[in-house]
């Protein structure tokens, strides 16, 4: 099986990139606001998350991403937009990818489309969603990816997989970006890095600089494995403070351009950072300047 040939939408700079991850939890007008203001900064795109909880509060309130993201795809006119990543043990295939047509027409073409295997276990627990063991879930992921893939750039499509088996379906409107929208893999590990090789236009992964750069040599290898060539895939890093207290990228324009400058040494030249609750907004707006300073910069 050959891999898959990158399409259009993302990466449309050699210089670095930067997004920012809201978080859901807010009230409904206070993220529209923020996601016209986030995008008026000029961001180059902006992302939901997907959970059935806070993973790091789970008694918290929280919007489902991808009705949410339609909504806030009327807010906005112009930047790129996407759940980082959906979640694939939570919807069928099929359902998700319903879900993502129906965005990326309401948005104009700006959707970017983000797929992971699922990884949150007490979510699972607390609404009796079965989480397969590691093989299972990671075949389940390929299919998934394949299905959708199929979906998106086939009128009438038949797919006959150990978990997923679709029969004769028509997927009718197609999307707008054609031949599809942009795929961003959420991957960490080897087997997950072949599928990320055949298919993703934007892998993307959250760690430690020393994380990334080896998770970046192994996605480097299965592209060589797939006869794909590795700067196709746009590397990408999802900034979590809670996973990295260590970074800052927020705090200072410095401090953003030292956090970048190490994710380009090892090849990666995006990242998503998610925005902290509370942040003083003319913080953000300095961060935007350097994120467009970055911009300019090819890596």
């Amino acid at each position: 099986m050959k891999a898959v040939r990158t399409v259009e939408g993302i990466g449309v700079t050699d210089g670095m990139l930067v997004g920012v991850q809201t978080p859901t939890q807010r009230p409904w007008p206070e993220l529209a606001k923020q996601w016209a203001w986030l995008e008026r900064l000029g961001f180059d795109s902006l992302w939901l998350a997907d959970h059935y909880v806070p993973p790091f509060k789970l008694d918290g309130p929280i919007f489902e991403p991808w009705t949410l993201l339609a909504a806030l795809a009327l807010s906005t006119e112009r930047v790129r937009i996407g759940v980082l990543v959906s979640c694939n043990t939570f919807r069928h295939p099929p359902l998700v990818a319903k879900e993502a047509v129906t965005v990326d027409h309401i948005s104009g073409g700006r959707l970017e489309f983000g797929l992971g295997a699922g990884w949150f276990v007490p979510e699972h627990e607390m609404f009796g969603i079965p989480f397969p063991a590691n093989a299972e879930l990671i075949g389940r992921f390929r299919e998934a990816v394949e299905i959708c893939h199929q979906l998106f750039t086939q009128d009438i499509t038949t797919y006959d997989g150990t978990y997923y088996q679709i029969r004769d379906a028509p997927f009718r409107p197609a999307p707008l970006q054609r031949p599809r929208m942009p795929f961003t893999l959420g991957a960490h590990g080897r087997r997950m890095m072949r599928i990320v090789a055949r298919y993703a236009d934007r892998w993307n992964s959250t760690g430690s600089i020393a994380e990334m750069s080896d998770r970046n040599r192994l996605l480097d290898e299965a592209c060589s494995a797939v006869g794909r060539d590795p700067n196709e895939i746009l590397r990408s890093h999802l900034y979590v403070p809670a996973i990295l207290p260590e970074e800052h990228p927020w705090d200072s324009p410095d401090a953003l351009r030292d956090f970048m400058g190490r994710l380009r040494e090892i090849g990666i030249r995006e990242a998503i950072i998610q925005i902290p609750p509370g942040i003083n907004p003319a913080q953000v707006e300095r961060i935007a300047e350097t994120a467009a300073e970055l911009r300019s910069v090819p890596a």
